[in-house]
């Protein structure tokens, strides 16, 4: 008799981990049944801003594979349909179908799969749920953005927030043609950065025409007449807008999760092992946003967003459902951005979050240029570089600068994974010529200067 799967979440996390456990078992060894309340699955969110921006066309060209692809290799994937409890005593999941008028019925499990993802932040202001209020997490809000875009008479957008999503819906509505404002409650953008280097990507971004506002706390979402949202206000004024984005970031969607009793982190994000196997529970994953991973750097478990992770634990389950044996070990937490030409790039820690871990560090931060400086084109980029002030282990790089920047971060990424010091950084054999980098490349000058830095600490 066939074993019976249960994944509950069509995205990346969820359907990489039954197409895996496909791949390995045979649908008369493994019944594969995944839950998706959207319209879409195995899509890029992160494409979103750029759909709407008009770089990429959407929704399909967003989508690596279609419900009908998944249901031909064997993978019984309903769409629109709600999971609304978890009954592990029994095995089972009560589900709802949203197209049906609420039908709703139960599923039996031998394993279940946990892909719920996150849910954005929306916090409880008066007017926040008001028409042209938008958050941006699935293909659903990027093509309801777009019907408010299209419609919309004036040219004004507000976007709250200005992280990773709040920059990148910043460019994608100044490419549409608006005038934008982002509200920004820390005192600089990109909190994902240490203020001194966020505090670049602010200039840029006002001599791009985005208007930046920084330490500005949104109190409401003023409405007209006809309940649409017209202005957003701060504790000190109040901004016009035709559309207003949402883009104060997300947090682990684990409802089902807590109420089945389930492990949660410190963010409220499930708790699973290396196979990621939910602790405590042998025939239970979680994988995707809906997790905590281990920050291979500071030894903490913490929730960090990406497709990337997502993708990779989807194959870990897989394989271990399937009957075979794969690991997840952890991550250094490396992102990468843009905002028009401006690249911005982190991996590893920020100063608050080495100081929160109890290390003591030095920092250095250099300009340089994304090429041979007598070569056409180059740009500056700066670099700052974080190391343990005894060891000189290195512990987190950021990095600010036009075309070439943002992936050098990858350097930094790997030295992190390998443990590596500043020191041992500087005698790494990167790729030059003049087109493509400086005889010393930035990410060593850095290190250079962080190792000088580690010894005059230790005097």
């Amino acid at each position: 008799m066939a074993e019976r799967l249960v994944v509950v979440g069509g995205d990346a996390a969820g359907m990489a981990a039954a197409s895996q456990a496909r791949r390995l078992k045979k649908p008369d060894e493994l019944e594969i049944t995944a839950f998706e309340r959207g319209h879409f699955t195995s899509y890029s969110a992160c494409g979103i801003p750029y759909w709407v921006g008009g770089d990429v066309d959407g929704p399909d060209a967003l989508i690596a594979r279609s419900a009908e692809e998944h249901r031909e290799r064997d993978i019984d994937l309903r769409m629109r349909t709600e999971v609304t409890e978890l009954d592990l005593d029994r095995g089972r999941v009560r589900h709802r179908d949203l197209e049906d008028g609420g039908r709703e019925s139960w599923t039996g499990f031998d394993k279940l799969v946990l892909a719920t993802g996150a849910r954005p932040l929306r916090p409880g202001l008066p007017g926040i749920d008001a028409p042209g209020v938008h958050g941006v997490q699935t293909l659903d809000d990027g093509q309801a953005l777009l019907d408010t875009l299209t419609a919309a008479s004036g040219r004004r957008a507000v976007v709250v927030g200005a992280g990773y999503i709040g920059v990148e819906m910043a460019e994608a509505l100044i490419r549409r043609g608006y005038e934008v404002t982002v509200l920004e409650r820390s005192e600089q953008p990109m909190s994902t950065l240490d203020p001194d280097m966020g505090s670049l990507v602010h200039e840029a971004m006002c001599g791009m025409g985005i208007e930046t506002v920084c330490g500005a706390t949104v109190t409401a979402v003023l409405t007209d007449a006809e309940g649409r949202a017209r202005a957003v206000t701060t504790e000190d004024t109040e901004y016009p807008a035709d559309v207003v984005v949402l883009g104060l970031g997300v947090r682990p969607e684990t409802t089902l999760a807590a109420a089945a009793g389930l492990p949660l982190g410190e963010s409220g994000g499930l708790l699973t092992d290396l196979a990621m196997r939910v602790r405590g529970h042998d025939t239970i994953w979680a994988g995707g946003d809906c997790v905590e991973v281990l920050d291979l750097v500071s030894g903490r478990h913490r929730h960090i967003a990406l497709g990337t992770h997502a993708n990779k634990h989807g194959q870990v389950i897989g394989s271990n459902v399937g009957g075979g044996y794969a690991t997840f070990p952890g991550v250094v937490g490396t992102a990468v951005s843009k905002v028009c030409d401006l690249e911005i790039a982190r991996t590893g820690l920020l100063e608050a979050q080495a100081r929160a871990a109890g290390l003591a560090f030095v920092t250095t931060t250099v300009e340089a240029t994304s090429r041979a400086g007598y070569y056409p084109g180059a740009r500056p980029m700066h670099v700052k570089m974080l190391a343990e002030r005894r060891t000189g282990r290195l512990l987190g790089v950021q990095i600010v600068g036009h075309e070439g920047a943002g992936k050098r971060v990858d350097i930094a990424a790997v030295a992190l994974t390998a443990g590596m010091t500043v020191e041992q950084m500087t005698a790494l054999d990167l790729g030059y010529a003049p087109p493509f980098s400086p005889v010393w490349d930035p990410v060593l000058v850095a290190a250079r200067k962080a190792t000088a830095a580690v010894r005059s600490a230790g005097i």
